[in-house]
């Protein structure tokens, strides 16, 4: 086969997979493996190739990450935590949204979004049924939460895990260049989502004070394992925020922290490996072979020159396409496997344009792919998960409903990070990101006064029952 012909066929196997990737027709893993099994039977890459295009230290990042979420989650220990926020809230709807959504962001930020998710959703529905209030709203808050969280750090996100392996960056350069915007980001989304949801969100004080008598201490229900999942917990992100000055990739930090809590915690290895959610795993290792595919037969170093053509190779101007294009696209499909074909891409374009520092380029797609993903129902795992435990309790948002709410706040999203892009650029440095930090700890004091007083405002003097949204 020549040339031109593989390259033909690594486009089209390519496009094809995406198509219905994106359709939702078939399991995305199977199309994934379907896709990367005629790439090797066309032998457009040999089986070693094929191998050798897997990112051995993103999968093990993954496998490490869920083995030690899946111990700690027998624990109770985020049903405490989400019942605890539930009770600073004082039982009112709508600092439980903030602070459930708070909750979700941090948790988002440390562990995989979907497994947070799952924990707290639950939780979220127990809540939402004493107050007698719709909990769709408190649903979306803590979609667009994890997403947002999530953003922040190396393993918060797995677009954020895919970059950080193919390029070196560690955990600590993300959280220091990405969390003073996220915090900014976070703090807006949820004032719009208490001046949105307001009049919604209201319950008569007799319901607030039975979240008042909940026990939060009765969701623990192992409390030997979870000092021990504790401690390795602890560890493990000591681990990543020392791997790269030790010099040790974090697939090593995360499977190293699950192998202790393993021996610690003496559970069964069959048992603890249901937890580890192997279609992820195997999606990732299709994704890797159908984008090395493209990459061995020139076509993403085509589509790099195309790129620097249209933005003259300047970096601002690429930054900021990269940025938006990432953030529209991933509303709309899997931030997933657009992440792997933009990793390639960006590499090439530095190579090609002489660009020694492309970090600007990786903070513009980690921002566009994981905060795009907020834009749709369909732009997140965390978001169609979420959508789904609430249909099969009967509470139902259409694609348009959630996109009416969503969309624009992820746009506002997008906007906040090109500006903070653009200082981060021109005016980088550790002054400039506390003083973003700053700020958005200046904007959560002066915006919650205003929310407060809409929310009393428009408090009526017979609450209402619930309703569906």
């Amino acid at each position: 086969m020549s040339e031109s012909t593989q390259a033909l066929f690594a486009t089209a196997i390519f496009l094809l997979t995406y198509g219905i990737i994106v359709s939702e027709k078939i399991h995305r893993t199977v199309v994934a493996l379907v896709g990367a099994g005629l790439i090797a039977l066309t032998k457009i890459l040999s089986p070693e190739q094929a191998v050798e295009a897997i990112d051995f230290n993103t999968i093990g990042l993954l496998v490490g990450m869920m083995i030690i979420v899946g111990i700690t989650r027998q624990t109770g220990v985020f049903e405490y935590l989400a019942i605890k926020a539930a009770k600073h809230s004082q039982g009112q709807p709508l600092k439980i949204m903030a602070a459930l959504a708070l909750v979700t962001a941090v948790l988002s930020a440390f562990l995989d979004n979907v497994t947070t998710v799952l924990l707290i959703v639950p939780v979220t529905f127990a809540i939402a049924k004493k107050l007698e209030i719709d909990p769709l709203p408190v649903l979306i808050a803590e979609i667009l939460a994890s997403n947002i969280g999530g953003t922040a750090t190396l393993i918060g996100d797995p677009p954020n895990i895919m970059i950080g392996s193919a390029t070196g960056l560690g955990f600590v350069d993300f959280m220091l260049n990405l969390t003073p915007v996220i915090a900014v980001t976070y703090v807006f989304t949820i004032f719009f989502l208490r001046i949105i949801y307001r009049k919604q969100l209201i319950t008569k004080p007799e319901l607030q004070k039975d979240i008042m008598s909940l026990n939060e201490k009765d969701e623990i229900k192992d409390p030997a394992l979870l000092r021990k999942c504790l401690l390795v917990l602890a560890l493990t992100i000591s681990g990543f925020i020392l791997h790269q000055f030790v010099h040790l990739e974090s697939s090593v930090i995360a499977l190293s922290g699950a192998s202790l809590l393993l021996l610690l915690s003496r559970e069964d290895p069959e048992h603890v490996l249901h937890a580890v959610e192997w279609p992820v795993i195997f999606f990732f290792v299709g994704l890797f072979i159908l984008v090395g595919a493209l990459e061995h037969v020139g076509v993403i170093e085509a589509v790099a020159k195309l790129s620097l053509d249209i933005t003259g190779g300047q970096m601002v101007p690429t930054a900021m396409l990269i940025l938006w294009i990432s953030a529209i696209a991933s509303a709309f499909v899997d931030n997933i496997p657009f992440v792997a074909t933009m990793i390639p891409l960006i590499q090439d374009m530095g190579r090609l344009g002489g660009i020694d520092n492309l970090n600007l380029l990786w903070w513009s797609l980690s921002l566009g792919a994981c905060l795009g993903g907020n834009g749709t129902i369909i732009g997140a795992s965390a978001n169609v998960v979420v959508i789904g435990m609430a249909e099969k309790r009967g509470f139902h948002i259409s694609f348009v409903g959630f996109m009416k709410v969503a969309f624009p706040l992820m746009i506002l999203s997008i906007i906040l990070s090109t500006g903070y892009l653009l200082l981060w650029y021109y005016v980088h440095g550790a002054v400039m990101m506390v003083g973003v930090l700053a700020l958005a700890f200046v904007l959560a004091l002066v915006l919650n006064p205003i929310t407060n007083a809409l929310s009393r405002k428009d408090t009526p003097k017979e609450t209402p029952g619930p309703h569906k949204a």
